[in-house]
């Protein structure tokens, strides 16, 4: 779920003995993963990208990415790289499709599926790779909502013979001037101060992780925001709110049916409004949005939409996808978001 922080240690290869990491001296230190490449007709033609991030799962996604290898050749190779940094997924996957890549593979959690999107993002639509998902995060929640194998070998040869579909893709903006895309989720208010406090967490990996940062800010920290809210053309709406998430997918947080209806490719997303409520109605809440059948209780609204503009009173905490986006102190009070229906073609 983690983007890579820092520059590469051993450690966090850890596993991974297989992978054989050559480091190429020179800004960035990039290292690569050498793949024999075989001749097997039409899939030896196309030129796919595989960027792995050892840091998903906080590190400990060395042994799986060793696992897939047999795969990658057995299909006829990739050219791999590694990320190293926040943001260099991103720039590995816009630079993929400048040189003409037909497929970019995301290795990883849904901070790496993230990262990778938003470069995609960068290239223009007649130009931009395919993208292949192969979930060994600790959430991998766009996965399970776009109908990605689970497992791992699965996904992996899906990447090299799987047919394509559309995903719709969000960009959102804020006060700041500040543009990201987005693919699964983004969470705001409570939603995002959940986020917050995962980052504190340790020993804890996936769900457990996340079900706890929401006790911990149920109990510790939480408040809501005066918001107006411009959805579609619709009359605005003021409301005291206490979490406000946008899906794309039915999922996030690792098991959290925040919007459980939503689809990644019908061409619009959905939206959930929680309004104000106490610490005793949050946590009665709290196994309706495991299920996903919080809908039914009078304080939470969920609808679709295309396109949404908010303004609060307050800065608002906000995670795109799981990355923490907006701290309180950038703060943003002002976000839209619209939709780019089928931006992206998924290999499933």
């Amino acid at each position: 779920m983690l983007a890579t922080h820092g520059r590469i240690e051993s450690a966090s290869l850890a596993g991974g003995r297989r992978l054989r990491a050559a480091y190429r001296h020179g800004v960035g230190h990039r290292y690569f993963y050498g793949c024999r490449r075989k001749r097997l007709g039409k899939l030896a033609m196309r030129k796919i990208k595989l960027i792995f991030n050892p840091m998903s799962d906080r590190g400990r996604s060395g042994q799986k990415a060793s696992d897939l290898r047999a795969i990658v050749d057995e299909y006829g190779g990739a050219d791999w790289v590694g990320s190293e940094y926040p943001t260099h997924a991103t720039e590995l996957a816009a630079r993929a499709g400048l040189d003409g890549y037909d497929t970019v593979v995301a290795l990883g959690g849904d901070g790496t599926v993230h990262e990778v999107v938003n470069g995609l993002m960068r290239v223009a639509a007649p130009h931009r790779p395919k993208l292949a998902v192969v979930p060994i995060g600790s959430g991998n929640d766009f996965a399970f909502g776009a109908g990605v194998p689970m497992d791992p070998a699965e996904a992996m040869k899906r990447a090299f013979t799987g047919a394509t579909k559309p995903v719709d893709i969000g960009v959102l903006h804020d006060n700041n001037n500040r543009t990201e895309y987005w693919d699964n989720s983004v969470g705001i208010g409570f939603d995002g101060k959940i986020n917050i406090m995962s980052r504190k967490i340790t020993g804890l990996y996936g769900f457990p992780m996340y079900l706890t940062a929401v006790l911990r800010t149920i109990f510790q920290d939480y408040e809501s925001a005066q918001m107006k809210l411009w959805i579609d053309d619709q009359p605005v709406v003021e409301r005291n709110v206490l979490m406000l998430t946008l899906g794309n997918g039915p999922r996030e947080g690792g098991g959290f049916l925040t919007t459980p209806d939503a689809q990644v490719g019908d061409g619009h997303f959905d939206y959930v409004i929680v309004g104000h409520m106490g610490r005793i109605a949050i946590l009665g809440l709290l196994p309706k949005v495991m299920n996903g059948t919080h809908g039914s209780d009078k304080r939470v609204t969920i609808s679709a939409f295309r396109k949404l503009r908010l303004e609060a009173d307050r800065a608002l905490p906000i995670h795109t996808d799981g990355e923490l986006w907006s701290p309180y102190e950038v703060n943003t009070r002002v976000v839209e978001v619209e939709i780019m229906a089928g931006a992206i073609q998924l290999l499933t």
